[in-house]
């Protein structure tokens, strides 16, 4: 993210050492332009805070003050007339000023801070100085910033395959930080909110489709159109797509007992996954994913024997004790696509 240079003088401060002789300068309060030399912090002075420093020359656009460089470093002036509030030490003072410069108004109040306190002012609202060696203050700033990619699962994209459905565009953002000082030190800035932005995200959609799903990998959610096709979705996100739900009766078997063999009547050989249809209802090579009653998931399933009539289902299982256990029940199958 890149800081737009609003101004040329806006600029990082450079930890700077007040030397004894200077503390004993602001304690005595002696000269007006001593003040000129300390740090000041300018807020609230159109987009974005100012911050003064000795050698480093700062011009804003403001009614209320005016900057300007002296040799013993900057001075900022107000016009006369205006009412301002200075905080320092616990205090609140409000007065007039008579188009002068703020350190020549303290100076006038016979305020003097410490060597490590800085001055804070504030111009959103009037005129507000604030003299302490903590300042806090929101810094409203305008930056370029380059546009995010957002990626977002598409249920009935095919898995490993994308599309890009918002093309990304760069654009500028209005954002709002807190920045704290303490000691002449700027500690922290931290993001607080963004006001607007121009930035346009690309949004790139991801498939999740597939055509089966591990049995070990939970049924966390149905969603159900008003045409009967929908959606089901999985715990490792996988989902799959299906035209149509029925529901049906279903039988356990498996082989070696009443008369059923290894081979199906497609010739394939029989596992945990082949389903036994009418072919009259279902028809042959249909893939199905089958909840029973009870809360039991048989899962992903493919029509491959026959040797039932009507609206059932065999479901084979891999062991007899699986068979007894599951026996007869209710079933929902939803036909995949």
């Amino acid at each position: 993210m890149k800081t737009l240079h609003l101004r040329k003088n806006l600029h990082e401060l450079r930890l700077r050492r007040i030397s004894a002789a200077l503390a004993a300068v602001l304690f005595t309060g002696t000269a007006a332009t001593t003040w000129a030399d300390a740090l000041y912090i300018i807020t609230g002075a159109e987009n974005s805070a100012i911050v003064l420093e000795k050698g480093v020359r700062a011009d804003i656009s403001s009614q209320l003050i005016d900057v300007t460089k002296k040799s013993s470093g900057h001075e900022i002036t107000l016009t006369a007339g205006q009412t301002v509030t200075i905080r320092h030490n616990g205090a609140i003072l409000s007065v007039q000023s008579r188009s002068e410069t703020v350190s020549a108004l303290l100076d006038r109040l016979h305020i003097a801070p410490s060597p490590i306190e800085m001055v804070a002012v504030d111009v959103a609202n009037g005129v507000t100085i604030t003299i302490s060696s903590d300042i806090t203050y929101y810094d409203t700033v305008v930056e370029e910033v380059s546009f995010p990619v957002t990626r977002v699962p598409n249920p009935t994209l095919p898995a490993g395959t994308e599309q890009v459905v918002q093309q990304g565009q760069d654009g500028v953002s209005t954002c709002v930080y807190e920045v704290v000082w303490s000691n002449g030190v700027q500690l922290s800035r931290q993001f607080v909110e963004e006001l607007n932005t121009t930035v346009v995200p690309q949004i790139v959609e991801y498939g999740t489709r597939v055509d089966s799903v591990d049995r070990n990998d939970a049924l966390v959610n149905v969603v159900t159109r008003e045409d009967g096709t929908g959606i089901l979705y999985f715990a490792s996100g996988a989902t799959m797509t299906f035209s149509a739900v029925r529901d049906m009766t279903a039988t356990a078997y498996t082989a070696g007992y009443d008369g059923v063999d290894t081979c199906t009547a497609t010739g394939t050989t029989v596992r945990k996954g082949v389903v036994a249809v009418d072919k009259k209802v279902i028809p042959l090579g249909t893939r199905m994913f089958i909840v029973a009653k009870g809360g039991i998931v048989y899962g992903s399933a493919v029509a491959e024997d026959t040797g039932i009539r009507g609206n059932k289902l065999d479901l084979y299982h891999d062991t007899y004790n699986e068979c007894i256990q599951f026996g007869r029940r209710g079933c929902t199958v939803y036909i995949l696509e």
